[in-house]
């Protein structure tokens, strides 16, 4: 990785994800400078498909599979971003199926994708926020499966982080990523929710209850923090405590994230940053939590068997595959609607 991709990948995170530019801080330049550039792919993957309207998500997604395509084959597009996380497949021989697994969830988004279940809101999470996880174990060259397993914990607890402080923007742009039986169970319509998202108990129980969930899987996650390498250790720390403080500001919101957005402060994740590197000081001193060796969620099994056996770099799987035509054919429709014969 070139020097000058480097800062535009440093430029892109600083920019975009202050939670994680924060994190990275306490990272060692070894692990440091890969992960900014894995993040700076992701994040750039993550806009792509995000800030585009509605009728482009389609459109955005296929390109990105173009990108990664391109950057496994050697060829990558030319930008910073692409051109490094191309470096990074190739000194870190990178299983093609995590990233693959994060296009799956972007895909998902495309397809407007709701979720019945909160086991099905882990199996989105898994795809946009534990392959990242899975892949930061990659570039510390750690295969270890329950290693794998507590860092996709942790991918997960952020991800349920992140939805349960965006309810209220979600909805306003037409998203739900609160498992639908809990508006079954609570006697709410989501549409109706859609039409007009406002705060109330139910929705309050529910944003509990999914923090409740993220917070058990940070338990989960703080034994693999402590299986790392120690130089690494702060960081990750790092990352789990400030992510796990936007759950408490939304606590601390009384669970309205609809009416307000929960944030943290500069002085709040300098306090995180020092409790990082204690505990990271604590955790060469105590024993191996049993925690460690719990099973994978069954979710997340799939990227930890990649992740721990890497296997020879494949084409696309069946099911995205099957997820890109379906995307094509949407694609078609929003922009070549058929015309009919008056």
């Amino acid at each position: 990785m070139t020097a000058s991709d480097l800062v535009e990948c440093e430029a892109a995170i600083r920019n975009g994800s202050r939670s994680f530019w924060a994190a990275s801080r306490l990272l060692p330049s070894s692990i440091r400078h890969p992960a900014l550039a894995l993040y700076a792919f992701c994040r750039m993957a993550d806009d792509a498909v995000d800030e585009v309207a509605r009728d482009q998500k389609s459109l955005a997604v296929l390109q990105m599979r173009d990108r990664l395509e391109r950057a496994y084959a050697g060829r990558p597009k030319n930008t910073a971003a692409d051109r490094a996380f191309a470096d990074l497949i190739t000194e870190y021989d990178m299983p093609r199926a995590l990233p693959e697994a994060l296009l799956e969830g972007f895909a998902w988004d495309g397809m407007e994708r709701r979720y019945e279940t909160l086991s099905e809101v882990r199996a989105y999470s898994a795809r946009v926020a534990s392959a990242v996880g899975a892949m930061m174990c990659v570039l510390m060259r750690i295969r270890d499966p329950d290693a794998l397993a507590r860092a996709c914990d942790l991918g997960v607890a952020m991800q349920l982080t992140n939805i349960a402080r965006d309810v209220g923007e979600d909805a306003r742009a037409g998203r739900i990523y609160l498992p639908l039986e809990w508006f079954d169970d609570a006697g709410l319509d989501p549409e109706t929710f859609l039409s007009a998202p406002h705060i109330s108990d139910d929705m309050r129980r529910m944003v509990k209850q999914l923090l409740r969930e993220a917070d058990r899987l940070y338990q989960r996650a703080t034994p693999g923090i402590e299986a790392l390498p120690f130089a690494a250790r702060p960081g990750i720390y790092a990352a789990r405590h400030i992510y796990a403080g936007i759950g408490q500001a939304v606590a601390r919101n009384g669970y309205d994230s609809i009416g307000s957005r929960a944030r943290t402060t500069g002085m709040q994740k300098v306090g995180w940053l020092a409790l990082s590197m204690t505990r990271s000081m604590l955790s060469t001193v105590l024993p191996a939590s049993p925690c460690l060796y719990a099973a994978p969620l069954s979710e997340v099994a799939f990227l930890v068997e990649a992740a721990a056996e890497p296997k020879p770099q494949t084409g696309w799987s069946t099911t995205l595959l099957d997820i890109f035509a379906q995307l094509e054919a949407r694609d078609r429709r929003m922009h070549h609607p058929r015309s009919h014969a008056s």
